[in-house]
């Protein structure tokens, strides 16, 4: 049987990536993709690259009636603060729901009011919401009504980290992260820092004072070892379009090399749909641009003996597996289906 789900907030990037990955998922139909500024209008007004496919659907305004009775499932892609307001109704009406922003992350409230600013207002819910991370919580995201997807900064600096956290290969009081990313992370309303003439050719810090997603990433870290996890992250902004790429420093204990860091990666993504580690070829660390048009993260180290240090990497297409293709993976979990449904085509190349 089909399973009807609908997008609401369907006009941004990454509303437009889901509907995209959507069109030719065989398990699904999409029965409501919601826009204000859009609503009466041809999908294809807005994301040009989706003529031909849902030639008869337009962009309808917010009607939770409407869509708890037609869908299933909703995919909700709208900006921080606004899920809390409209997912109440969405689960009353007996329909699941996978979170891209950022309402339903953090298990501790107040982190919302630290790093959002404001209080949040359905405590209760964050207890019952998983983190929309496959690699870490499968099993959980199987039978969750809530799937929160974690943000592109953050996803790819916890795969990249995880394996060595988990197995406790470097000292976890020392890990600074620094993340490039494309310009589509900031959605598709321009600001004087996205628009193009400013952002191209930029590779400009931002928010260095503390980004928002260091707490995704400290609560997953912290989960991994059971006890307390703080990093350092500093993003920045660079001139691609799409792409994020984490590089993360940590320090070795004891006698770890080289050897230990691939053991754990191997262990723990081995048998990983949608994870690639990069040892060796004419690049053999971790670039986004070979993952563009995918849901594959690339993860790899680099180690300086000399100094006990080690780089570890992440890269994915910010807007497929740090968004839209991790929140279509999720729901291919949610549903028993093969998790590699719709997301099967490999990156572009050249991109």
């Amino acid at each position: 049987m089909t399973l009807k789900v609908a997008v609401i907030g369907a006009s941004g990037y990454t509303g437009g990536e889901l509907l995209r990955i959507l069109a030719t998922h065989r398990e699904v139909e999409v029965v409501a993709a919601t826009s204000r500024e859009y609503s009466g209008k041809p999908l294809s007004s807005v994301h040009l690259n989706l003529r031909g496919y849902y030639t008869n659907l337009k962009f309808s305004e917010l009607n939770i009636e409407k869509i708890t009775s037609s869908a299933e499932l909703v995919f909700l892609s709208v900006p921080a603060s606004v899920s809390v307001g409209i997912i109440g109704r969405i689960l009353e009406g007996g329909l699941r729901v996978i979170d891209l922003s950022p309402d339903f992350r953090l298990k501790n409230p107040s982190l919302y009011e630290e790093w959002y600013g404001f209080k949040h207002p359905l405590v209760d819910l964050l207890s019952k919401s998983v983190y929309g991370l496959p690699e870490l919580h499968r099993d959980e995201i199987r039978n969750a009504d809530i799937v929160a997807c974690p943000g592109c900064n953050s996803t790819a600096a916890i795969l990249a980290l995880a394996p060595v956290v988990k197995n406790k290969l470097i000292d976890l009081e020392h890990i600074a992260i620094d993340v490039k990313v494309g310009s589509s992370e900031a959605g598709r309303e321009p600001s004087h820092g996205t628009h193009h003439p400013e952002r191209a050719n930029v590779m400009r810090p931002y928010e260095a004072e503390g980004h928002r997603h260091v707490a995704e990433v400290e609560q997953e870290l912290s989960l991994l070892v059971g006890r307390d996890i703080r990093v350092a992250m500093v993003p920045h902004a660079v001139g691609s379009i799409r792409g994020a790429l984490a590089t993360c420093h940590v320090w070795l204990i004891d006698n770890i090399g080289g050897n230990e860091i691939w053991k754990a990666y191997a262990q723990m993504y081995g048998k990983e749909p949608f994870i690639r580690i990069v040892r060796t070829g004419p690049v053999k660390y971790p670039d986004p641009k070979y993952t563009i048009g995918s849901n594959y993260c690339d993860v790899g180290f680099a180690v300086e003996e000399s100094r006990r240090r080690a780089a570890l990497f992440g890269a994915i297409d910010n807007l497929i597996k740090g968004a839209a293709g991790q929140a279509v993976q999720c729901m291919n979990i949610m549903y028993g289906f093969d998790e590699r449904t719709g997301l099967e085509a490999p990156p572009l190349s050249p991109a």
